[in-house]
């Protein structure tokens, strides 16, 4: 089966040597919503290709180079091309984002559904994007599902629905509530009825794993998606149930409404707009 970098250098080898970062930089972010008791911590990098900024989010740390502008000024100006032979997963993962943003912008793909998210506080928007996340997963009440990438918004959505989530994250540790977290993916989908996983799964490179013990289960993940959306949206989405895609600039970034865009069945279609 081939991988996504493949499948992007195989579909594109012509445009990819005359598109170029134009912009590139990092952003670190903490996160500790107000009246929440735990947070997190991201780096993410932003590559900027034509009209298209392409993202990869990894855990501190773990960015060559993040501490100074050494990685920045590496590679801007560079072609797609060049940067798809990266060493750095996440500078290979950002530069095809950017590139099909570029090309494919999310907006203009018929199967995808525009849901506006309302302008409020940071905790305030993460409910409501996790409700539409929460939304896509096709599971009975009861059933369990493997969340890869701990986002307590998210857990707290699933309940609601009546679903039992099953945390699942590389850093580890507890949720909100002090469930601990598991960090084996294996074991979390293997005791799941549906799976829904963060897009960092790409820039981390536990994709691969994630993906074939799904098949071996028989589950088709959802996936919900800044870190590498138009990735997972025009080179991965046969093999999804659904996808949330959020494109840069995300909605922690702003206080202002914002659009998150959703694959799957049935979601192609007007506009829909989340209430807070």
């Amino acid at each position: 089966m081939r991988d996504w970098l493949e499948a992007g250098r195989e579909r594109f080898t012509g445009e990819l040597r005359s598109a170029t970062a134009s912009m590139v930089f990092v952003v670190t972010q903490g996160v500790r919503h107000a009246g929440r008791s735990t947070g997190y911590a991201n780096t993410v990098l932003c590559v900027r290709v034509g009209s298209g900024t392409g993202t990869a989010a990894v855990a501190p740390g773990t960015l060559t180079g993040a501490e100074t502008p050494r990685l920045v000024e590496e590679i801007v100006g560079t072609s797609v091309a060049d940067l798809l032979e990266h060493p750095d997963p996440a500078v290979r993962l950002a530069a095809l984002d950017a590139f099909l943003l570029d090309r494919a912008p999310h907006g203009t793909d018929p199967a995808a559904r525009a849901v506006v998210l309302p302008p409020g506080d940071t905790v305030t928007r993460s409910r409501c994007r996790a409700r539409t996340v929460a939304g896509l997963v096709d599971a009975a009440p009861s059933s369990r599902v493997a969340v890869i990438g701990v986002v307590n918004s998210l857990l707290e959505a699933l309940r609601a629905r009546g679903l039992q989530p099953v945390p699942c994250d590389l850093a580890g540790g507890e949720t909100e509530w002090g469930e601990p977290v598991l960090t084996d993916t294996a074991r979390a989908v293997d005791s799941a009825d549906a799976v829904l996983a963060t897009g960092m799964v790409l820039a981390n490179g536990t994709w691969p794993e994630l993906r074939d013990r799904c098949r071996a289960r028989g589950i088709a993940p959802s996936v919900f998606a800044q870190t590498g959306s138009a990735v997972f949206a025009h080179l991965l989405r046969d093999e999804l149930a659904a996808l949330s895609a959020e494109p840069f600039p995300y909605f922690w970034l702003t206080g202002d409404a914002g659009t998150i865009w959703t694959y799957g069945p049935g979601r192609a279609g007007a506009t829909e707009r989340v209430s807070a």
